[in-house]
């Protein structure tokens, strides 16, 4: 049988979470935190259960100071119980308006605070340790009047007092460490907590040891600082995602001792664990209709988040119409031209409740034809991605999002999963994303298929480019470089668009030719007119930030040539 210890006394919440943890252990209650993790050391006991977090609490600090104490062993997981606090008195008379005391636990008055302030703001607190026995003595006394417990109600009804208010803190849960005596084994669902040993002053620590897990993508999920007691040095604890095993994450850490920190020995990798989540996820599972490597991307990034992911298409065993019935929210990610016809086919099938995204680089009729093919019932929204499956993260890489009447919060999660990733996401309205993505994508990749073919029939070879261009000419040639060394399906579908990014192509093939005309009547004076006020029309401030970063592009480009 396993001997697991925690915080006592039986019935209180950190038992509960123990029994919770193995219903057939054998739970031994501890009354500090330091005596149950002197009682782990000494390896008496196989595991300990301690809460280190409560929603309305916040972090158990005193908790992270013990960690001292813990020479051995490894945090290996996590609980997170509702903590269903309700008041209780002795008396059948009693009420709320004639309590004169209330007795209490210290970090369940904090967790109830809301509700004394408002309906008991005048009430004495009395602050035990052991609230059984406080319970007990104050029977013994006799006192009973006008006094009330304020605990869970499992320990209330173990003692016959009567509820007289339940739920006291809602919304309070408690997250509860596990320790073991053996690693946890890596799950592909990890986090791992650290801390570190009193480190000397160094200006822009903080921030260093920040960039170095962020350069390498890697989600911090929690980190806080205090003074050493008897030093006065600063300390972090830090919890990051992935597991210690992970080749990212434990040369991050190396390098932090080496580099940033420069002492070695100085961080204390406390575990790994299964990744715990406090905050509510109301989507548990996404199916994607298109198995391309845009879907294979984002499958992997949303199985890192602990969501389950089924892949379906032409090729898989698994039919989409038989997927869609299987998850919460359908991802449509197809080529351009396939997707209205793909909504057309798959969209009645989504049931009430659910909710249809649609990675999608057209906007508008796409949603139109959504709207129409789906059940009211269902959330829609539009994610348009500007990145490609080679890329390495989406940060600092904008996602356009185009929401709907019916985006609901399952459609609110996948946003949240975009920015936790360090997308910039931009709100767009149908018809604008389709007018702006004329300019941000058409028209270039226009003007660059033009181009090559304008090279190809005037026989201009590469090494003619390379020994003519300036570096400001060098801008279209990259530009075409990038469209003629990629996926070509990808190309030819943006110039497919349709909707307002055809009329942005449009009206650049009427204006070049209005300024081919003015430039061959030799037009000089119109021609800077016409300059000057595009100039005013693009602003001051755009121009110059738009300069700045040209000036470091032609750097680059000027050590290059």
């Amino acid at each position: 049988m396993k001997i697991i210890a925690t915080l006592g006394p039986q019935q209180s919440l950190s038992w509960q979470a123990a029994v919770h943890f193995d219903s057939k252990a054998d739970v031994r209650a501890y009354t500090h935190v330091k005596a149950l993790l002197d009682a782990f050391v000494r390896k008496e006991v196989e595991y300990a259960v301690l809460p280190v977090y409560n929603t309305r609490e916040g972090d158990k600090r005193q908790v992270f100071r013990f960690f001292d104490d813990m020479k051995a062993g490894y945090w290996v997981d996590n609980l997170v119980l509702q903590a269903h606090q309700s008041l209780g008195v002795f008396t059948e008379t009693d009420s709320i308006e004639t309590l004169r005391m209330l007795i209490g636990q210290r970090e369940v008055f904090q967790q109830c605070a809301e509700f004394i302030e408002k309906y008991l703001p005048d009430i004495t607190e009395l602050s035990v340790q052991d609230i059984n026995q406080a319970i007990n003595e104050i029977r013994k006394g006799g006192r009973t009047e006008g006094k009330a417990v304020i605990n869970s109600a499992e320990t209330l009804r173990a003692h016959g007092l009567r509820i007289i208010e339940q739920d006291v803190a809602p919304h309070s849960r408690t997250r509860y460490a596990v320790l073991g005596h053996v690693a946890a084994p890596l799950t592909g669902y990890d986090a791992t907590a650290l801390i570190t040993e009193p480190l000397d002053d160094r200006v822009g620590l903080l921030v260093d040891i920040l960039n170095e897990f962020s350069r390498r993508g890697i989600n911090i999920l929690d980190m806080r600082t205090e003074n050493d007691i008897k030093t006065q040095k600063l300390r972090i604890y830090l919890e990051a995602e992935g597991h210690i095993q992970n080749e990212n994450l434990s040369s991050a850490i190396a390098h932090l001792e080496a580099k940033v920190i420069q002492q070695r020995g100085m961080i204390r990798v406390l575990g790994s664990f299964p990744r715990v989540d406090m905050r509510t996820k109301y989507i548990k599972s996404f199916g994607f209709i298109g198995t391309g490597a845009m879907s294979q991307w984002f499958a992997q990034r949303l199985e890192s988040e602990g969501y389950e992911v089924l892949l379906t298409g032409r090729t898989t065993s698994l039919r989409p119409e038989e997927m869609i019935d299987q998850v919460d929210a359908v991802v449509i990610c197809v080529p351009i031209s396939a997707t209205s016809t793909t909504i057309r086919q798959y969209g009645p099938l989504i049931r009430a409740g659910k909710a249809l995204i649609l990675l999608a680089g057209e906007s508008e009729e796409t949603i139109k034809t959504a709207l129409i093919s789906t059940s009211e019932a269902v959330e829609l929204m539009l994610v348009h991605n500007l990145w490609g499956p080679q890329a390495a993260t989406m940060k600092d890489k904008n996602a356009i999002v185009v929401r709907t009447a019916r985006s609901g919060v399952f459609c609110s999660e996948f946003e949240a999963f975009l920015y936790k990733h360090g997308a910039e996401i931009i709100y767009d309205s149908p018809a604008k994303h389709d007018l702006l993505m004329g300019i941000g994508q058409k028209l270039p990749t226009v003007i660059s298929v033009a181009l090559a073919m304008t090279l190809n029939e005037n026989n201009i070879t590469s090494d003619d480019i390379a020994s003519h261009c300036t570096l400001t000419s060098l801008y279209p040639i990259l530009a075409m470089s990038r469209v003629h060394s990629q996926n070509s399906r990808t190309y030819a579908e943006i110039m497919a668009t349709t909707g307002d990014s055809r009329k942005i192509v449009l009206d650049f093939v009427k204006n070049l030719r209005h300024v081919i005309q003015m430039a061959d009547a030799a037009a000089i004076a119109e021609l800077c007119a016409l300059i000057d006020r595009n100039a005013t029309h693009l602003s001051s401030q755009f121009l110059t930030a738009r300069m700045e970063q040209a000036m470091a592009v032609d750097e680059v480009l000027g050590r290059m040539i």
